[in-house]
C-alpha cells in the first residue's frame, strides 16, 4: 500500500533592521526549488516580523493544511551554524517589531507554560543531519532569542502541542551560500520525516502483535 504524501508547512522571515534580504525566506525559497519528492505536500510561506501577524497567521495555518508538523526557519546574526531550537519561550518580548509593536504584555500565549518543546529530538536530528555529509555545520539551542523567532516558536508549539521545529540560519555568506541553506533544510526536513515514518512503523508493528 502507497504511504500518503504528507503535508509539511515551512516559513521564513521577511525583511527587518539590517537583514534586508533574510536567509531565512532565501533558505526556504532554496528548499522549495529542490523539494522532499512524492512523499511529502510542501507549502511555503513568508512571514511578516510583527507580532500581530504571527499570532493570526500561525493558528490559521495549521487550521488551512492541517500539516504533520511546521518547520520556521529564521535568521540570527550570531549564528556560524545551522542551528536547532529545542523550545520556544512564552515571556521576555520587549523588542519592537517591523511595524513599531511589542505585546503589552511582553507574552506570548496568557497563562501558557513558560516554555514548550518540539515532539521532534533535536539532539537526533542534529547527529543525524551532521552525519549526511553536507558541507555545513549543524548544532543544537534552548535559546531562540525573544524575539520574532521565539515568538512564533512558541506560538506554534502550543497550537499544535509540540508539533513545530524552529531553526535558525546564519546571514546569507557568513559562511553558507542559499545553495548549501536549501539543502541543509531539505536533509533536516527528510531527518524528521524518516523519524516520524520509524515511529509511525512501530506504533503498527504494535498494534499488529
Amino acid at each position: 500500500m502507497e504511504k500518503q504524501a504528507k503535508c509539511v508547512v515551512v516559513t521564513g522571515f521577511g525583511p527587518f533592521g539590517e537583514h534586508a534580504v533574510n536567509a531565512s525566506w532565501v533558505a526556504v525559497q532554496e528548499l522549495e526549488k529542490l523539494g522532499l519528492g512524492d512523499r511529502v505536500d510542501l507549502h511555503v510561506y513568508e512571514v511578516p516580523v510583527e507580532y500581530q501577524t504571527v499570532q493570526r497567521l500561525i493558528p490559521d495555518l495549521w487550521i488551512k493544511h492541517r500539516p504533520q508538523f511546521i518547520i520556521h526557519v529564521g535568521v540570527s546574526g550570531m549564528a556560524s551554524s545551522i542551528t536547532l531550537e529545542k523550545c520556544g519561550h512564552n515571556k521576555g518580548y520587549l523588542r519592537l517589531d517591523n511595524s513599531q509593536f511589542c505585546p503589552d504584555t511582553q507574552c506570548c500565549v496568557e497563562g501558557g507554560p513558560e516554555c514548550l518543546q518540539s515532539f521532534i529530538d533535536m539532539d537526533v536530528v542534529c547527529k543525524r543531519a551532521s552525519s549526511a555529509g553536507l558541507d555545513v555545520q549543524f548544532t543544537v539551542s534552548t535559546d531562540a532569542g525573544r524575539y520574532l523567532c521565539d515568538f512564533t516558536y512558541y506560538r506554534s508549539l502550543y497550537e499544535s502541542h509540540g508539533k513545530s521545529v524552529f531553526i535558525h540560519v546564519p546571514p546569507l555568506g557568513k559562511p553558507y551560500t542559499a545553495a548549501q541553506l536549501g539543502r541543509a533544510l531539505q536533509t533536516i526536513l527528510q531527518v524528521i520525516l524518516d523519524m516520524l515514518e520509524q515511529s509511525e512503523d512501530q506504533i503498527n508493528c504494535d498494534h499488529n502483535h
